[in-house]
């Protein structure tokens, strides 16, 4: 008898979710538990991997309370997690050995520069469609090995394991019986060949790491993985979905074919294209993707990754204290007509796609004694527009095609007035779908695919559907001379990176 529903852990930046969804692709419980942010030093951040597990199983056990379901009614188990954040921890105890160095941090900005000055972006860049930066968890396992007293001594004795946060969450998850981890977020190492879907020995030597603390790779669909009982609700439940957070939301989006698009609205903004089975190398700072691999057939993806989107209005808030609540920005937003020639780079941790220069820093110009918090509220905004624009232009041009449209996701697709201002600056649809956990429900239904749950890619083509839909209102004119006014933005925050 076919199982009713499919459970989703979706790991992220700032907080942990599980969704639980049934066979129309439709969220039927959940829960959310935030995870706590760390600064030991400017640029760096961290998170308290044990916090990972902890949050993931409190979600999971409200999420099955508020939806009155059983372990015993879940069919299979969709993971999907937040990329290049990695953890080191010992094999024996389980117990991490350092907090988890998360995307953001900037901590082994040193060590790339090395891997710059050495020659070897050329060939980091063909193997795994990467650039060289920080962001990529190889660096920040070096970085580890370097700094973290007896960790080195731990290694030579084969006592730790090293892993994405979802090759953590499975080996805890399965009662420590699988080190696995799927390829999509294997790829986001700068240690695996894109082209073999294999740890390549030449970038593992670039930087001193062994392979037999990395995880085994697998495919981001079937099953790689089952529950251990004793640790999940008295059932073994197979884990069949695996996949990055933005490889997930590409799925989820039903992008299936090349040319497709979408963006996802969350602490950063990942955009992607499907370009089927063509690595695409970029001209333009956009990485080369490996979107998901299904029965040992790899697709591929063009990238263009944000580290500032919604982050920026997180900082309005924590920060500067100019909002108290992330919706209250649409409010401010829209009691002024524009910016007052106010533009806001949030290059707090440098700029990523299409620029990627690890020192930029971030900047409000344009203002004037009268700029209010209104005015800055837009900006944050309207900057998430502008680089997502920044981001597709460089697709367009490396791809010779626009999308007709630009599916969304995330939190921030709650924010009429942005949406909105994304159509105008595209000049094209903006596409809200009914469901707007696509991260989630892109894990599910990988793990449903893997089962047989769900029959193939048409089925769940079919379920994708329309919310909302926003067309492009601006003029031309208009929206080139805004654009214009944030290029020259971005190139002060690119200056101050030569001083």
């Amino acid at each position: 008898m076919k199982k009713k529903y499919i459970l989703a852990i979706d790991q992220g930046t700032t907080s942990t979710r599980a969704i639980i969804f049934n066979d129309q692709g439709k969220p039927v419980a959940s829960a959310a538990k935030e995870i706590r942010q760390i600064y030991p030093h400017p640029g760096w951040v961290e998170h308290d991997a044990n916090e990972y597990w902890e949050s993931t199983m409190c979600c999971i056990a409200k999420a099955f309370s508020a939806g009155n379901i059983t372990a015993s009614e879940i069919d299979s188990i969709g993971i999907t997690c937040q990329r290049e954040t990695v953890i080191l921890w010992d094999k024996e105890t389980g117990e991490p050995l350092y907090n988890a160095i998360v995307w953001q941090s900037r901590q082994s900005a040193s060590i790339c520069e090395e891997l710059k000055d050495k020659g070897f972006a050329d060939i980091i860049r063909k193997k795994t469609g990467l650039f060289i930066d920080a962001y990529f968890s190889g660096t920040k396992i070096k970085w580890m090995m370097e700094n973290v007293p007896g960790i080195n001594d731990k290694i030579k004795r084969r006592k730790v394991l090293a892993g994405n946060v979802d090759s953590y969450l499975i080996w805890k998850l399965s009662g420590r019986a699988y080190h696995v981890e799927d390829c999509t977020n294997a790829s986001r190492t700068m240690l695996m060949n894109i082209h073999t879907l294999k740890w390549d020995e030449e970038l593992l030597d670039m930087l001193s790491i062994p392979s037999y603390i990395l995880p085994d790779i697998k495919q981001s669909c079937g099953i790689i993985a089952k529950t251990d009982p004793a640790v999940f609700f008295g059932e073994s439940i197979p884990i069949s979905g695996d996949a990055g957070d933005q490889q997930a939301a590409l799925f989820g989006q039903a992008c299936f074919y090349p040319g497709m698009a979408k963006n996802t609205y969350g602490t950063a903004l990942a955009l992607m294209m499907n370009t089927g089975d063509v690595s695409v190398m970029s001209s333009n700072g956009l990485m080369t993707d490996l979107a998901w691999c299904i029965k040992n057939k790899p697709v591929y993806a063009l990238e263009g990754l944000v580290f500032i989107g919604g982050a920026a209005i997180q900082w309005l808030r924590d920060g500067l204290g100019l909002i108290s609540t992330a919706a209250q920005s649409q409010e401010l937003a829209l009691k002024v007509s524009d910016t007052g020639g106010v533009y806001m780079v949030p290059a707090f941790t440098g700029l990523c796609a299409p620029y990627w220069d690890m020192y930029a820093r971030g900047l409000l110009i344009g203002i004037t004694r009268g700029t209010t918090k209104e005015h800055i509220v837009r900006s944050a905004l309207e900057s998430m527009a502008y680089q997502t624009k920044d981001v597709l232009d460089s697709m367009i041009a490396d791809c010779g095609q626009s999308p007709k449209s630009l599916r969304v996701d995330g939190g921030a697709v709650e924010n009429t007035f942005l949406m909105q201002f994304q159509s105008d600056i595209l000049g094209i649809p903006v596409e809200v779908p009914e469901v707007t956990e696509m991260t989630a429900l892109g894990a599910a239904y990988l793990a449903g695919l893997g089962t047989g749950y769900w029959s193939g890619l048409d089925q769940i083509s079919a379920q994708w559907r329309i919310a909302k839909v926003y067309e492009p209102k601006m003029s031309i004119d208009e929206r080139t001379e805004l654009y214009t006014g944030w290029k020259k933005a971005v190139a002060r925050s690119l200056d101050w990176a030569k001083h």
